[in-house]
């Protein structure tokens, strides 16, 4: 063997060997970052809502912030950030309440969601002040506290998001409502379709309000769409003068179907357990009148928001229990009048369960 050879035998012997290495290093890496990742068991997480951002491939799952995850104690807003929808990593805070509001700041956001809308990106998420009296007994049934969406804006879905406004609620600051969702009409017409409360209303009813093109003020005056009591499968023998659970609205969502009907998800509580149900519009218009449809989901859950994975296929997320919520995957059928459940995904890679 000549020196020439010698010294190129060690040469690729020098560069297989790094290269092994770092092969190794690189495989170990994945695996170590893997590890750390979370699985929807794995993941507390309330009034869930995902988004499927085509650009980067990537589902983004909001919900309210748990410090112990986060490490961070403010009152805010997290996400999950996904490829697959079955490993996650940690999440990380992308909103926290201002102390320069008119909520407080100290009081945990509701119901997040995020919607993309002219370029940008706008968290709809439910504030609080229980130290600003809306009414009070003997003038109402039950304390009145100020409780409204607000509406955040920021470039990126991984934020962060700054609020559009500050000084007071984007809905009349004497509504007591949550859960807001943007919902776009035929006509390019923005509007926020929320629940208002049970505590403020006893039959909660769901109503919307048009927004102007900023997201930062109505546009109009709401608009009434149905209440809690025109479920027929609810128990018809609970009167809302009962002061019961029975007559919460909770959860919008809309959703136009492959036929062009409007279906709005939505959630309500029967005998003492959330449920999650649907409704349609016989105009096919927001402004209805509105049918009730049989629930889709019971056995405690609810707050169900579809999405449609990266691969076309319509799902829901959801929460259950109620209490020490976990989230939940169902695979959804467009049925083009209505939706069907058609599994319960316990596992993307290792199997599903059929719902019965």
């Amino acid at each position: 063997m000549s020196f020439f050879s010698v010294n190129w035998f060690y040469i690729l012997t020098i560069v297989l060997t790094l290269t092994l290495e770092g092969l190794g290093s690189n495989i170990y890496a994945q695996n170590t970052k893997k590890s750390e990742q979370l699985k929807l068991p794995d993941m507390p997480l309330h009034d869930p809502f995902i988004l499927a951002y085509k650009p980067t491939h990537t589902y983004y799952l909001y919900t309210t912030n748990v410090p112990r995850m986060t490490g961070n104690r403010k009152s805010g807003t997290m996400v999950y950030r996904s490829k697959d929808l079955l490993h996650w990593d940690k999440p990380k805070v992308v909103f926290t309440v201002p102390s320069d509001s008119w909520a407080d700041p100290t009081e945990r956001p509701w119901a997040p969601e995020v919607h993309a809308w002219k370029g940008k990106f706008y968290l709809f998420t439910t504030l609080h002040n229980k130290n600003k009296i809306i009414a009070k007994p003997p003038k109402a049934w039950h304390k009145n506290i100020m409780r409204s969406t607000v509406i955040a804006v920021s470039d990126s879905p991984e934020g962060p998001f700054t609020l559009v406004k500050r000084d007071s609620p984007i809905l009349p600051a004497n509504f007591m409502t949550l859960d807001g969702t943007l919902y776009v009409d035929p006509d390019g017409q923005p509007w926020m379709v929320y629940a208002h409360e049970w505590l403020q209303k006893i039959d909660g009813t769901m109503e919307a309000a048009p927004l102007d093109d900023s997201l930062s003020k109505m546009a109009g005056e709401p608009i009434h769409l149905f209440k809690g009591s025109d479920a027929p499968w609810l128990n018809s023998t609970i009167k809302p003068s009962d002061f019961e659970l029975h007559y919460v609205t909770d959860g919008p969502e809309l959703y136009r179907t492959k036929d062009g009907h409007l279906l709005m998800l939505w959630s309500s509580w029967e005998r003492g357990s959330y449920v999650q149900t649907v409704a349609r519009s016989e105009t096919g218009k927001l402004q209805g009148p509105w049918e009730q449809l049989a629930p889709l989901v019971k056995h405690d859950s609810g707050h169900g928001m579809l999405f449609r994975r990266f691969d076309g296929q319509l799902m829901m997320v959801l929460h259950r229990p109620f209490r020490n919520a976990r989230g939940k995957l169902y695979e959804m059928k467009d049925c083009g009048d209505h939706l069907e459940v058609v599994r319960e995904r316990i596992d993307l890679d290792g199997g599903a369960r059929e719902i019965k």
